[in-house]
């Protein structure tokens, strides 16, 4: 025999496609009976009118006017919530009962929820359906109405090497370290913050099978010698591999313990011809105690020399993590504020290493300020996008309240009266009055026809 009570339901829903807009239109089978249709009222600009078209639904399938209770709100959402019973005249008389809620959306948008079941039925099956619209069903929620900002980049003050080769833009606290000069600057900020901009890494090609001969000799009779100093890695490798073996190795090199480097994001930043750069960011951990840092980096790797060399600039600033999210912008304004004089670069170039640095320096200096904006992008993105997921937590959160108190529940069940659901707002408002109140806009519903 068929499930009478499922059977209305479904013919229930059938005719709500005239009150709410057919494209968004959603529904609900509750497992333990109801039925649940959200979405779009169509051609309702107010919550009213959308209130009006959906009872106007009602009545017009089944034959009865719906009875509804006091219009009421759980305080903090833009929403109207009313009770209402209707027989189904159409049906065998049966005893209907719901909860209607209505939210505007938009200028012109308003969003609508049913949830109804057997008047029988409704005590024990109310919250677990509205805990499942609540969880699909998020009016106004996709939104921040004041999404947080970022924190503003510091005030910088430009600071030139004395050697004339480069300049860059810091914030008050910080300081340029002793080891900056030939176009490359390190400088570090007051809550161990570092950036270090166009930091090279000359390397000689290890495919290259003479440049092979020469590391296996460098490691043995020769390694306190230059060609033990000098870095042997493979030309045209992944970027951000290359800058975490390259990096391992200089430290090794002064008998440093190697940082620990987790890229986690890797993409192509502008270059010309014979160049490649990369973005990259994540985390790096220098093994100092300081903990970890938010690592945001530009690599960039020249042409290959006619001897097999080739240059690596790196152009980057860490953070430690407590700190990131406030100075991320200043940080990017530090990499963008950066400038290279290459004639002086140039000058001071040895022969061997100068072909590359001419090659590169630029390449790298314009990827630098590039990547610096999209991070700036990236930031403000990041920032709206966990604004909207905060908003959007609260916004269903408040909503939830909406969830009646089980003793609401048991006055409806033992009175057993269809009607008595009506009158379930007076009950709510009376028990929590600081959670729910009622609409206080006298004749919500006038010259609204249902």
């Amino acid at each position: 025999m068929a499930d009478t009570g499922k059977l209305s339901m479904c013919v229930f829903c059938a005719f709500l496609v005239v009150a709410f807009a057919p494209a968004t239109l959603k529904t609900i089978d509750n497992p333990g009976g109801g039925k649940i249709v959200y979405g779009q009222v169509d051609g309702a600009t107010t919550e009213p009118a959308a209130m009006g078209s959906i009872l106007r639904s009602l009545h017009n399938q089944y034959g009865d006017r719906p009875q509804v209770g006091r219009f009421f709100q759980v305080r903090g959402t833009n929403s109207v919530a009313v009770f209402f019973t209707l027989v189904k005249h159409t049906q065998g008389d049966a005893h209907v009962a719901g909860m209607l809620i209505v939210s505007k959306t938009g200028a012109d948008s308003v969003e609508a929820a049913l949830v109804s079941n057997d008047a029988a039925r409704l005590g024990s099956t109310i919250n677990p359906m509205l805990k499942a619209l609540f969880a699909v069903w998020h009016p106004g929620g996709e939104s921040a109405s004041n999404p947080a900002s970022a924190a503003a980049a510091a005030q910088l003050r430009t600071i030139p090497l004395q050697d004339n080769s480069a300049s860059v833009g810091l914030p008050e606290g910080w300081n340029v370290t002793p080891q900056s000069g030939m176009g490359t600057i390190i400088a570090q900020g007051p809550n161990g913050e570092v950036v270090a901009l166009g930091y090279p890494f000359l390397a000689i090609d290890l495919r290259n099978p003479r440049v092979a001969q020469t590391q296996a000799w460098a490691q043995g009779a020769g390694r306190n010698t230059v060609y033990g100093r000098t870095l042997y890695y493979p030309y045209g490798a992944d970027l951000g591999r290359t800058f975490v073996e390259l990096n391992a190795m200089v430290r090794q090199k002064s008998g440093l313990q190697p940082p620990s480097i987790q890229i986690a994001n890797e993409t192509p930043a502008p270059s010309t011809a014979g160049s490649r750069c990369a973005h990259l960011t994540g985390q790096i951990d220098a093994n100092d105690g300081k903990g970890p840092r938010e690592m945001n980096l530009v690599f960039c790797q020249g042409p290959l020399a006619p001897g097999g060399t080739y240059m690596n600039l790196a152009y980057y600033t860490s953070v430690p993590l407590p700190y990131a999210d406030k100075e991320r912008r200043t940080m990017g304004s530090i990499l963008a504020s950066f400038n290279v004089n290459q004639a002086v670069v140039s000058a001071q170039a040895g022969a061997i290493a100068k072909p590359a640095i001419d090659a590169i320096h630029e390449i790298g200096r314009r990827a630098a300020q590039q990547a610096a904006d999209a991070h700036a992008i990236e930031d403000a993105h990041n920032r709206s996008v966990e604004a909207r997921w905060d908003a959007q937590d609260k916004h269903n959160q408040a909503f939830s309240n909406y969830l009646l108190d089980q003793t609401v529940i048991q006055d409806n069940e033992t009175n057993g009266h269809a009607t008595v659901w009506n009158q379930t707002a007076d009950a709510l408002v009376r028990s929590n009055p600081q959670r729910y109140e009622y609409v206080e806009t006298p004749n919500y519903l006038k010259g609204i026809d249902y």
